[in-house]
């Protein structure tokens, strides 16, 4: 067994008045299969690279194991694709090799192939099979899953039940659920590790996150209770104190000995009460600081007085006069909640193009109502450029509202000053969705919406999609929110 030793780690890039982690320390055994999950931002692939030795830091981590990172990076992609497991495992012998791709059902002919020519998919298998084959090394796998059809991760998820000694950087729940056995949470002030996959880890926090809402409205009662006791105390003491010094309409000694103790000992007890209120005050200041914020996303559809708002009678889409899938047929109804599901390259998103007016070549019969709303989600972030407020004013939608969906899905003060082109991957699919979300439509059409989108931004999204309903046609392989949230699947097949 090995371990890797993180020990008052703390690092935060030049120029950041705020630090990314502060003194974190806990251990990592090397046999472990760890998924590390959080927010967008939150420092996943940083702390990755931290691993890998690519920062200075401050704290010590101590390893007695050399680690990869996935994606390698491929300097000339321009050869066969056994060239490249052969250079990244040097000893290994080709049957070793056919056995791991027949371990992720993927045939052996894609060895002898152009490495460049290969699915994105298959370079996946590629690149992994040959970090597992160099062996005795400790995997940091970073979103191996976007962009892949559901076949693929379903064939990584049994790839990977197989393999021990990797982090896991995932937002796919099915994946996190069937393949790790311990989870690392990059949280609001800690990281912390727990033993079992997400649905676990997500109980528990439920759990703990239920316990201090309580607990905080608990103490929030006892504090004003004692608050209240003592400035009473405090009163009573004072004033009882002063009564010393009155003359008495009797004509007896007032005995100011035991009036004097007892002043006293009310200001004891008041000074004890304000002992309780500091250490209710401490113990209420310990919580709520790892409780992310699930505010709910709003999305405001318009219901169109056309029904049904398109027909496909069999529908094929040509590419230079040749049929890119088998004839499929479907209506698409105010209210649906379409999932078109497919592999990779069958022409899914190329349906999506189609419904929302680009010019595309097709066959059979396709119709759709006249003067739809129409909100657009691109599998592509690559155009996105400038500052937020640019952006709103050039695609029209209300800043204030744009903003708000932001904030909700974890956005800083620090995000909202960033140029697009400089955020993460998964910020740039929420400025997307955003978008989407504060425009007024008839329908809308969103391909891949949640690549690189953090589980919590995920669950929000779905909430949203359940309690406003909104005619959606969607491509996605994430299946758990697939079932969550579709009314009806339609499957392209070649």
């Amino acid at each position: 067994m090995s371990l890797i030793n993180i020990n008052n780690l703390t690092f935060g890039y030049d120029g950041s008045s705020n630090n990314i982690f502060e003194n974190v320390t806990f251990n990592i055994d090397t046999d472990w299969k760890l998924g590390l999950i959080g927010r967008n931002g939150k420092g996943k692939t940083t702390f990755l690279k931290l691993l890998q030795g690519k920062y200075e830091y401050k704290g010590t981590i101590s390893k007695n194991v050399e680690v990869d990172y996935f994606p390698f990076e491929i300097k000339d992609k321009d050869r066969m694709a056994i060239e490249i497991v052969n250079e990244i495992a040097p000893n290994v012998e080709d049957w070793e090799i056919i056995k791991e791709l027949n371990l992720l059902n993927s045939d052996a002919e894609i060895l002898y192939r152009n490495f460049n020519l290969l699915s994105g998919g298959e370079q996946i298998k590629i690149l992994l099979i040959s970090l597992f084959l160099k062996g005795n090394n400790f995997l940091l796998i970073d979103e191996p899953t976007n962009h892949l059809d559901i076949e693929t991760r379903n064939n990584l998820v049994e790839y990977l039940k197989k393999k021990k000694g990797f982090i896991l950087v995932s937002h796919d729940r099915n994946l996190l659920d069937k393949v790790v056995d311990h989870i690392i949470a990059i949280n609001n002030t800690n990281i912390e590790i727990q033993q079992g996959n997400f649905s676990s880890w997500k109980e528990n926090k439920e759990r703990q996150d239920n316990f201090e809402i309580v607990q905080n409205e608990k103490l929030k009662r006892d504090i004003n209770r004692l608050e209240v006791a003592s400035r009473n105390t405090a009163k009573w003491s004072n004033e009882v104190e002063k009564s010393k010094y009155k003359t008495s309409n009797s004509e007896s000694t007032i005995d100011r000995g035991y009036i004097g103790h007892k002043s006293a000992k009310m200001m004891k007890k008041s000074k004890a009460i304000e002992q309780r209120i500091e250490k209710a005050i401490d113990e209420k200041s310990s919580l709520l600081k790892n409780i992310d914020r699930n505010d709910s996303l709003k999305i405001i559809p318009i219901e169109s007085r056309k029904n049904p708002l398109i027909i496909a009678d069999n529908l094929q889409i040509k590419y230079n006069d040749k049929t890119i899938f088998s004839k499929v047929s479907f209506e698409i109804k105010n209210g649906d909640r379409i999932a078109i599901t497919g592999k990779n390259g069958v022409g899914k998103s190329s349906i999506l193009k189609l419904i929302i007016g680009n010019e595309m070549q097709y066959s059979g019969e396709f119709k759709i109502a006249n003067d739809l709303k129409i909100s657009y989600v691109s599998q592509s972030t690559e155009y996105l450029e400038g500052d937020l407020k640019t952006y709103t004013r050039e695609n029209q939608v209300d800043e204030s509202i744009f903003k708000a969906m932001l904030s909700k899905m974890g956005f800083s003060k620090i995000d909202f000053e960033t140029d697009i082109k400089d955020m993460s991957e998964g910020q740039k699919k929420k400025v997307l969705i955003a978008k989407s979300i504060s425009e007024q439509a008839n329908i809308y059409i969103w391909d891949e919406p949640l690549n690189y989108i953090d589980i919590l931004t995920r669950i929000q999204i779905e909430d949203a999609i359940l309690k406003y309903m909104p005619t959606l046609v969607f491509v996605e392989h994430d299946e758990a929110f697939i079932e969550k949230v579709a009314t009806k699947v339609i499957k392209i097949e070649k």
